[in-house]
């Protein structure tokens, strides 16, 4: 019996360790209109990330269309109201999804989060400052358009995604919102998905348009992170509540997402901005 508990203290104490030396990683997704698909790809890559090792939380942090749970099939009893609220703590309202991913529905409280009393910010980073260590990947799937709630989450993220389609209105609102926060001087890393591509070639020539103007209007590249063809299988598992890559593990969309995942973990991760506690600084400090 006291072999059983020293090893159990063991064990505590090397997940601790772990824990301790896990730097989160802060993302953010978003686009510049709606429609283009984005949930749909935070919630595929977010699972992708999770078959490739890594511990994932996502955020619905889309106000007015927050749609991950229903994506997922999934009934969200708690969400970041309950929270806000003093109702239930961090850990009654991170909830499980497909294949285990951890998820926080989203709703009202993400616009709630912006007018908090210092009471409740003080409250609401106590509780999330405790998620420090515990994910290697904090993913945020924002709004669509140039919000301000939306700007909040770019800014105090590490790094940020955006995705889009070769439609021509799709390229011309995701610029927009890259230069909307490179003029606010927010340098942030970006990183593009062309979702709905015929084809490799019109996904590789509306990423070049957008990095090519990029780079000669606001000096600065934005890479293109990967390109999702245009799939039936994507259609049909939304009307399923599947996530596609569970649905359709073999489908060119899921390849697509495996190919994205593999590749961003790849390349180099951005400057360390204090992962869960520098977020909640910039936060913040952009709310008042």
């Amino acid at each position: 019996m006291n072999d059983q508990a020293e090893a159990l203290r063991n064990l505590i104490k090397q997940r601790e360790r772990i824990e301790e030396g896990r730097q989160t990683r802060i993302i953010t997704v978003t686009s510049g209109k709606g429609g283009v698909g984005k949930s749909n790809f935070s919630l595929n890559f977010a699972i992708m990330l999770k078959r490739l090792g890594q511990k994932v939380l996502v955020f619905d942090a889309d106000i007015g269309m927050a749609n991950i749970d229903v994506l997922m099939g999934v009934s969200s009893r708690y969400s970041l109201y309950h929270l806000l609220k003093q109702e239930k703590t961090i850990w009654d309202i991170i909830q499980l999804g497909p294949e285990g991913l951890h998820f926080i529905a989203g709703g009202s409280g993400f616009s709630d989060l912006l007018n908090l009393t210092k009471e409740q910010l003080d409250g609401f980073a106590e509780q999330i400052d405790k998620l420090h260590g515990q994910y290697d990947i904090i993913l945020f799937d924002t709004g669509a358009g140039l919000s301000k709630e939306t700007v909040k989450f770019i800014a105090a993220s590490q790094e940020t995604i955006v995705v889009t389609t070769p439609e021509p209105t799709s390229i011309t609102d995701a610029y927009a919102l890259i230069k909307m926060v490179i003029g606010m001087d927010i340098h942030i890393p970006f990183k593009l998905i062309v979702n709905r591509a015929t084809d490799y070639r019109e996904g590789r020539q509306t990423a070049d348009k957008i990095n090519l103007v990029s780079s000669q209007f606001l000096h600065m590249e934005i890479p293109s992170l990967g390109i999702v063809p245009d799939d039936s299988n994507v259609s049909k598992a939304v009307k399923r509540q599947i996530p596609f890559t569970v649905a359709y593990p073999s489908s060119e969309a899921s390849s697509a997402i495996e190919r994205i995942a593999m590749q961003f973990l790849e390349m180099p991760k951005a400057v360390e901005t204090g992962g869960v506690k520098g977020f909640l600084h910039k936060m913040f400090r952009l709310s008042r």
